[in-house]
């Protein structure tokens, strides 16, 4: 299994919570970095481990102090062979922590970088449905788009249209999350990812743990039962789908 979106990017942790993802039959992880400093720190880990790749993108809460300097850092870092995607990017209106014109710009600047890269562009939005759904729709067609931690069904129907992925994390678990299962069961097998977004949002059956990309196994099993699907089977068609999307080896 793959878990396709977490944040590992110390050594100190790295070790023992991938030999516990690979007990649970997790076994390649995209570490997410979203700033200069964390991205440089996730690559160092991905040329220290086999089977983790990096995604890399400036967060919206961050956009305030993002500029051509640290996009152009950017745009180099991304030429790392185990890069396998350009985010996560997007619009957070819920934090607001930048202004929402500087997290326009990051984000039209990243989806520059994931066409100018050929690589897929991975979304965090919040708040922002309508903003998002209208900058997602003025990017090029070629541009792989990922929803990442779907949490608002209102993005569901733009997904769907448009062939967007839709990744699920641990909060598809949560019992006051129907409309999040409702959402998955509608969602086109071959367009379906799940996540963990560790260290945050671990699933129910480990609610209050420290979250980590071994807990993935919780978020297939809520999305199986959902679409009244084998387990086993639909984890087999998300790792397939995470292996095409991002050309993993």
């Amino acid at each position: 299994m793959i878990d396709t979106h977490a944040h590992i990017d110390t050594f100190e942790e790295a070790g023992a919570v991938l030999e516990r993802a690979r007990e649970s039959g997790v076994t390649r992880v995209i570490s997410v970095g979203t700033s200069i400093e964390s991205a440089r720190a996730v690559l160092a880990l991905c040329d220290e481990e086999d089977g983790v790749f990096a995604a890399l993108g400036l967060h919206p809460h961050d956009a305030g102090a993002v500029g051509d300097r640290e996009v152009g850092e950017l745009r180099e870092l991304l030429s790392h062979p185990k890069v396998v995607a350009v985010g996560e990017t997007g619009l957070d209106y819920y934090r607001d922590f930048a202004p929402r014109t500087r997290q326009a710009w990051a984000f039209r600047a990243q989806a520059e970088l994931a066409d100018e890269a050929g690589k897929p562009l991975v979304i965090h939005t919040r708040a922002a449905e309508e903003d998002t759904v209208a900058a997602l729709r003025a990017l090029p067609g070629e541009i792989p788009i990922v929803l990442h931690c779907f949490s608002s069904p209102a993005l569901l129907e733009p997904a769907l249209e448009h062939g967007w992925y839709v990744s699920f994390a641990g909060n598809v678990t949560y019992p006051q999350a129907p409309e999040l299962r409702w959402a998955a069961a509608r969602v086109p097998g071959e367009r379906l990812l799940a996540e963990t977004d560790s260290p945050y949002l671990a699933p129910q059956p480990v609610r209050g743990k420290r979250n980590e990309p071994g807990f993935v196994v919780h978020t297939i099993a809520a999305l199986a039962e959902a679409r009244g699907e084998d387990a086993g089977a639909l984890g087999q068609q998300i790792e397939q789908n995470a292996v095409s999307l991002f050309s993993l080896a």
